[in-house]
């Protein structure tokens, strides 16, 4: 080959086959990604809608493509199935433009191996005519089937004959789903001669059909009228809706229900029965249907009336509804109306006559009480006011009143139906502190009717009774030494009266506060020093209780307080006088037989009763067998005769003991000088007493003396307290020469009532002033026995020594009886 530019080229061909193996590297692609088709609504089913395609640049198994949608609503889904080897769209349910204009979807392509793409298809549904306008009646909303027959009635508008020329009576618009021309486009009327049509349009430029009325109806002429009115669309071929009008022409109401009497009386018990008739009204409409049915009501109830009586809205009876009480109205007046059907309406009144029964009981109504009298008020005053009445008449209603007879109070009416009760008599609250009265009303109807209430009333306290002591008197014993504050007895009394007037406050007397306290409000008595009984053995006190009242009442009461003896005093040794420097001698003749008297020891005990029991006892002697002492006399005697060889001074040491639980004690020394030529002394005859005489009369003695000490007894126990006790002095010297002893040497109270009268006797008394506060008493000594008890008896108890308390003689005494 030359090239061109003059060179020879020379060049050699030789072939060879290349096989490229295919991978799946490429997609399925669609024609076109956006598939668009309109659709009439209402196609057969299986009407292919469109076919969507797309490849796959791949060879075999890699290019194959399959379909299926993406994204579908469930409704399309539906409607709508997709073949998934061609691709094809077809309808499988039934399509209506008024349901849905549109449908929107997705197709997706995929290869055997998984790539994929995707399609859009959008669906346009076209509307035909397929519907017919439907024509709702105002008067029933009620739809017209576009298959329903002319002539069908489907409404019916009721008007008075009276309705005035161009009124207008709005129909509501056709109703067709269809749109565009395929709505509604006009109306149709069928010939008549009163009512034409006409359009009128809504505010939102909606058009509406509307009747006129072009001439007077008459309802004698012609009652009802049937219209036909038919809606079209502007579809090919057009369609219609039509809905039948039936107009009846009602009566004009141009007459009033009227009563048959424009008042009607009704006369009832009280208390009858619910649903009992009172009254049946009738009331007249000469008009017809609606306008001549009549209601019957009650125009104006009373608030009395209120649920007593019902009137039936049809038949015009008048009923009992509620309880029927001539107490709350005796009559009722009622407007009764009668309403026909066009709101014309007429009145009469109703006057019901209640009959009074006897169905009440009396009333007692407390109108004013003070519910509490003073017990001293006088006769007469009045405690409470009562207001008794009967809610019945007549008979009926006259009511009498009573109270019981056992009670100081009564009734007392000077007004009608008014009642005092006022005190009938002494009141004591004491003996009733407040009274129930009941009060009994009965009327006179038949049979009659009772009513009782309480009156209750309080008698009020007035101080008129004085504090009471449980006892007038109280005896107390205290023992002596007791220490300060020691409680004697609590005094109490009582006080009938209430409160304030009960309420006691103790006192003491003055002339006692400086022995005792008082607790005012307790009544107790304390000590305010210890007490010596052989100082004061007994205190009378006088303790006053007050009350509380204005002006107070008082009331006193005597406390004997009782000093009970303790042995806190050890004897003392009047005779002989014991010194320290010398002790006087006792001289004894030397000639003195055995048992002659040789002396006494004299000594006393402070305290009484069996404490001052005193006993004698030789604890040394220079002779044990010589001397013996009286065990309770302390008389010293001879137990035989003196010896030659006896000394002529004797030693004795007598110990001198008491009887109390724990027993004191003391000693004395006696001095005896035997004496030669001294003459031997007979006793009785040392009182110049002739002991035949003196046996003789002891009984009458001992008779006579038991008896003045008795009545002694009786009168110091019974008026001691009216008596006063006057000393007097009674001295007895011995004419012998046996030891006479002076009055110093024995302290005041005591006595001696020996035999042998060997010491001074004085006898002293004390008086108490039984008008003071305070009593103190001393023991007193009573010599009355004292010569009986000197002379000898074997049947009374001559041992006995010369130092005894008056406690000590009282016992001696009763033992000798």
């Amino acid at each position: 080959v030359r090239h061109r530019t003059g060179a020879i080229i020379v060049f050699g061909l030789f072939f060879f086959n290349v096989y490229l193996m295919d991978a799946n590297d490429n997609a399925p692609v669609f024609s076109q990604t956006d598939y668009r088709y309109s659709l009439p609504e209402n196609p057969p089913l299986g009407t292919i809608v469109v076919t969507v395609s797309a490849t796959d640049a791949d060879e075999g198994l890699y290019g194959k493509v399959t379909y299926e949608f993406g994204r579908i609503s469930v409704k399309a889904k539906k409607i709508f199935s997709l073949d998934q080897d061609n691709g094809q769209i077809t309808v499988t349910g039934h399509i209506d433009f008024e349901e849905a204009s549109i449908y929107e979807m997705t197709v997706e392509a995929k290869d055997e191996f998984g790539l994929s793409s995707e399609a859009n298809v959008v669906i346009k549904i076209l509307d035909i005519n397929d519907n017919p306008p439907e024509i709702f009646l105002k008067s029933l909303h009620t739809p017209v089937p576009e298959n329903l027959s002319p002539g069908t009635e489907v409404g019916i508008i009721n008007l008075l004959e009276s309705t005035i020329l161009g009124r207008r009576f709005p129909l509501e618009s056709a109703q067709d789903p269809d749109m565009g021309a395929n709505s509604v486009q006009h109306y149709r009327l069928s010939e008549n001669d009163y009512f034409a049509l006409e359009m009128n349009t809504q505010m939102n430029a909606n058009a509406y059909p509307e009747l006129v009325l072009k001439k007077p109806l008459d309802r004698e002429s012609q009652v009802d009228h049937f219209l036909t009115i038919s809606g079209v669309d502007g579809g090919h071929p057009p369609r219609s809706g039509t809905a039948s009008i039936h107009i009846h022409v009602l009566d004009a109401n141009d007459n009033i229900p009227v009563f048959g009497q424009r008042v009607y009386k009704a006369y009832i018990h009280e208390n009858s029965d619910h649903g009992t008739v009172l009254a049946k009204l009738n009331a007249t409409d000469l008009d017809s249907g609606l306008y001549g049915e009549i209601s019957y009501s009650f125009s104006h109830m009373p608030d009395k009336t209120k649920g007593v009586v019902m009137i039936d809205p049809v038949t015009g009876e008048v009923r009992v509804a509620g309880s029927i009480d001539y107490e709350e109205a005796s009559t009722h007046e009622l407007d009764v109306q009668a309403k026909d059907g066009g709101g014309q309406s007429s009145h009469c009144k109703l006057i019901i006559e209640v009959t009074d029964l006897n169905d009440n009981a009396p009333v007692i109504e407390i109108k004013s009480a003070s519910l509490s009298v003073s017990e001293d008020a006088s006769p007469g005053t009045m405690v409470a006011l009562l207001n008794v009445y009967d809610l019945d008449t007549g008979a009926s209603g006259r009511v009498i009143c009573v109270i019981s007879d056992d009670v100081p109070f009564r009734l007392v009416s000077e007004v009608k139906n008014y009642f005092m009760l006022i005190t009938d008599g002494v009141l004591d609250r004491e003996k009733q502190s407040y009274y129930n009265i009941t009060v009994t009303a009965m009327d006179a109807g038949t049979p009659p009717m009772f009513s009782s209430k309480v009156v209750p009333i309080m008698i009020g306290d007035v101080n008129d009774n004085p504090p009471v002591f449980t006892h007038s008197e109280y005896t107390i014993q205290v023992p002596e030494n007791k220490a300060q504050g020691f409680l004697v007895t609590r005094v109490r009394a009582m006080d009938a009266d209430a409160r304030q007037n009960a309420q006691i406050q103790y006192s003491l007397a003055e002339d006692a506060i400086s022995y005792f306290s008082l607790n005012a409000e307790t009544g107790e008595i304390f000590t305010l020093r210890p007490f010596d009984y052989e100082t004061s053995s007994h205190f009378c006190i006088r303790v006053m209780a007050q009350d509380g009242g204005n002006p107070p009442f008082t009331s006193t009461c005597t406390v004997r307080v009782f000093i009970g003896d303790e042995n806190d005093n050890a004897p003392v040794v009047l005779y002989p006088v014991q010194s320290t420097v010398h002790i006087a001698d006792d001289i004894v003749p030397l000639a003195a037989p055995k048992g002659y008297l040789v002396t006494k020891v004299v000594a006393v005990d402070a305290d009484a009763g069996h404490n001052a029991w005193l006993s004698y006892h030789i604890v040394k002697a220079t002779q044990h067998n010589l001397f013996s002492i009286g065990l309770h006399c302390g008389e010293i005697r001879t137990l035989r005769p003196f010896a030659d060889d006896d000394e002529p001074k004797q030693l004795l040491v007598i110990a001198v003991r008491d009887n109390g639980h724990e027993s004191f004690s003391t000693t004395a020394t006696v001095n005896i000088a035997i004496g030669e030529g001294l003459p031997v002394i007979d006793e009785l005859s040392a009182f110049g007493l002739d002991e035949s005489r003196v046996r003789d009369d002891f009984i009458m003695y001992l008779i006579i003396t038991l008896a003045v000490v008795s009545v002694l007894f009786l009168i110091l126990i019974t008026v001691v307290v009216y008596m006063r006790f006057c000393r007097r002095s009674y001295m007895h010297r011995s004419s012998t020469k046996l030891p006479v002893f002076p009055s110093t040497y024995g302290p005041p109270g005591y006595f001696d009532v020996s035999r042998c009268g060997t010491l001074q006797d004085d006898d002293r008394y004390t008086h108490c002033n039984f008008f003071n506060q305070i009593k103190i008493l001393k023991p007193c000594t009573v010599h009355l026995f004292y010569t009986i008890f000197s002379a000898y008896s074997p049947a009374l108890p001559l041992s006995h020594g010369p130092s005894i308390s008056l406690s000590y003689f009282n016992q001696t005494k009763f033992k000798a009886m």
